[in-house]
């Protein structure tokens, strides 16, 4: 049933702790008050509705992990970041999953 849910959100099976310790940044898309509840010390908070105001800045990391309480915002944030053009962002799903990969 998790293997489902992660197809249906965009969750691949990727190795994201080898993406991590080869520079890419975990950029969660919550909330401010999400976050501050709770976060991935080594992350970026940009809450999705802002997203669009950071595309420059983002084009210039070599990989993209996206993340945010379940999997959906993050869904739609690489989305958004795909059809800017960056080609090299991964949907993490949970920060909860990612934090064990993050240093």
């Amino acid at each position: 049933m998790l293997t489902l849910i992660k197809k249906v959100l965009g969750i691949k099976s990727e190795d994201f702790e080898a993406l991590i310790n080869n520079g890419a940044v975990i950029v969660d898309v919550r909330t401010k008050a999400e976050f501050a509840q709770g976060h991935i010390k080594s992350s970026i908070n940009i809450p999705l509705d802002t997203i669009h105001n950071f595309i420059p800045q983002l084009k210039k990391h070599n990989h993209i992990i996206v993340c945010c309480k379940s999997g959906g915002r993050a869904m739609r944030a690489k989305s958004i970041l795909k059809s800017s053009g960056i080609e090299n962002v991964s949907n993490g799903g949970s920060w909860l999953d990612v934090i064990k990969f993050a240093k």
